[in-house]
């Protein structure tokens, strides 16, 4: 049995998180001492490891939630953990796309400017100031 102490150190998940998943009904409600301390089993840890190991790919909690739902039920059709992996897949593309668009815009706009003359004549500045003179939408 750990603490949610020991369970933060070897999953590397902050307390206040662990109580958060506890309320969003990811993490099953432990055990608790004659002192009322929750008491978790390796089965928490476990799916405490899995949680956070799908927050770091970015899953979002409903996610989480569908994929320990069929975690739950190993005779059910993979399908729809595909399908949310998938999606979630989908979105990282997507945000990689916006990000390299950003990175093009910022870098021309840091290029506009070689910090040598005054603030007022700062192209840095006169692009966020108008959004007209970008070139890529962000």
């Amino acid at each position: 049995m750990y603490s949610i102490g020991e369970l933060s150190r070897r999953t590397q998940v902050k307390v206040p998180t662990i109580r958060y998943y506890e309320k969003m009904g990811l993490l099953d409600a432990p055990e608790r001492t004659e002192g009322n301390q929750r008491r978790y089993d390796a089965v928490g840890l476990q799916r405490l490891s899995f949680i956070r190991h799908a927050r770091d790919l970015g899953f979002s909690i409903e996610a989480i939630s569908e994929l320990i739902e069929l975690q739950l039920h190993p005779d059910r059709s993979c399908q729809a953990a595909s399908e949310i992996a998938n999606s979630q897949l989908s979105e990282v593309r997507s945000k990689i796309k916006r990000l390299r668009t950003l990175e093009k815009e910022l870098e021309r706009i840091s290029q506009g400017c070689k910090g040598k003359g005054v603030s007022g004549d700062c192209y840095v500045l006169a692009s966020l100031a108008d959004h007209q003179l970008c070139e890529h939408e962000h």
